[in-house]
């Protein structure tokens, strides 16, 4: 029963990162001259972005929009056509 099971194969080593210079990293003469597009997919440090970016997306905003005129409708409705 346990004869179909393949054996795991050996681990990669671990990446090392470089040094982040927002946090005091010093950063090395080859890494200030990299000047290549980031891989896609990965935003690092150097994209920052604050905890309300993901409230500034279209079908967020047009879903949150959507709820929020539900409420002011059921809200009149409960006020003058009561």
């Amino acid at each position: 029963m346990n004869e179909h099971i393949a054996e795991p194969g050996p681990a990669s080593p671990p990446v090392p990162l470089p040094p982040d210079p927002h946090r005091g990293g010093a950063l090395l003469a080859a890494e200030e001259d990299r000047s290549g597009p980031d891989p896609p997919g990965r935003s690092g440090p150097d994209d920052p972005r604050g905890c309300l970016f993901a409230l500034s997306q279209p079908p967020l905003m047009l879903f949150l929009g959507f709820i929020g005129l539900l409420l002011l409708l059921a809200a009149v409705h409960d006020l003058y056509a009561g």
